[in-house]
């Protein structure tokens, strides 16, 4: 119990604690990613040994742009095919021509034209097959009419489908590789996602739209922006739920795989507060001054909440309208420890 001298309780303020909407802090861990909209893995077309690299990591380059060149042979024969499918297709139209020729002159009947009208047909498709195997293998429409003249080639360019910085590359001269390998991985990191991980009891107090302020171990401070997505489902690993917020990047401060903190402002809700300025901090402790009589102050101890807007949240200690001392507290304390002293 303190007793505070007239001098002192001139200066102090007291009033009822009370309740107030509140948004308090989430502090969730999470990490920087890539943007998965300006991200891509590139792999080669065609299986072939790889002949030539263009690229490195680090280097920025434009869609379009050639990271690789490989020799396959997967690639000839199916240039080979769509030759002779063209090939079979140019006989048979000659054919049919032919085949009209004999039958104005009645020497063929209508059924050996329908023959070879069919024949025709099928040739047709045969090279619709063999060029829509060509562009699954990445032939360009300028190598296909390159083809149309003969021309063969059985090299084939890994193609850049994105502008970016080469942030991975898995593969060296020589060796075979395949469609479903991803030799190079482009990214645009001028913009990056920040993803967190909230435990599934605070999952009702996040939703998309809150602000949120990000920590890294970056230069710069921290990063103000708003969550984008949250995950519908929980994670029945971790028991969190993802969630998700992008933030600018132009000086490409923030890496992949950076670890960060997500600070998330709840929903506000109707919580009993104290003023932070009522609260004294002792021996890694929060308590506050319930006045007793007119005169007379008790310390009480507090469990509080993080700092939102001037107050703290009151966990536990602390009943609605209990007057206590809101201004001033910092001199009561000192008051109580000088009487302490005196009295030892």
């Amino acid at each position: 119990m303190v007793v505070a001298p007239p001098a002192l309780t001139a200066r102090l303020k007291v009033a009822p604690a009370g309740q107030q909407a509140v948004s308090e802090r989430l502090r969730v861990p999470g990490q920087i990613d890539f943007d998965e909209q300006r991200v891509a893995r590139i792999g080669a077309s065609v299986t072939g040994r790889v002949t030539e690299l263009f690229v490195v990591p680090g280097q920025q380059v434009k869609a379009g742009d050639i990271l690789a060149q490989l020799h396959s042979t997967e690639l000839g024969t199916a240039q080979l095919a769509y030759q002779k499918a063209v090939a079979q297709r140019d006989l048979q139209a000659r054919a049919l021509e032919r085949a009209k020729l004999l039958l104005a002159a009645d020497v063929i009947g209508s059924a050996e034209l329908q023959k070879r009208q069919s024949e025709l047909a099928m040739a047709q498709a045969e090279v619709r097959a063999a060029v829509d195997q060509l562009r699954v293998m990445g032939v360009s429409p300028a190598t296909l009419a390159k083809m149309r003249t003969g021309g063969m080639s059985s090299i084939s360019p890994v193609v850049a489908s994105l502008g970016g910085t080469v942030v991975e590359r898995k593969v060296t001269r020589g060796q075979v590789v395949q469609p479903a390998d991803a030799l190079f991985t482009v990214a645009d990191l001028s913009r990056v996602w920040v993803v967190g991980q909230v435990p599934e009891s605070a999952a009702p107090l996040v939703r998309a739209g809150q602000a949120v302020e990000i920590e890294t171990g970056a230069p710069g401070g921290r990063i103000v922006g708003k969550l984008i997505w949250v995950s519908d489902i929980v994670d029945p690993q971790t028991r969190t739920v993802t969630v998700r917020t992008e933030v600018d990047n132009p000086e490409r401060a923030l890496k992949p795989s950076m670890l960060a903190t997500l600070l998330i402002e709840s929903r506000p809700e109707q919580k009993l507060v104290v003023p932070t300025a009522a609260v004294v901090r002792e021996d890694n402790r929060d308590y506050v001054f319930v006045q007793v009589s007119q005169t007379d102050y008790r310390l009480v101890p507090v469990k509080l909440g993080d700092e939102s807007n001037g107050v703290r949240p009151v966990a536990s200690g602390l009943q609605a309208g209990q007057p206590i001392v809101v201004e001033g507290g910092f001199h009561l304390n000192n008051e109580r420890k000088r009487a302490e002293m005196e009295g030892a």
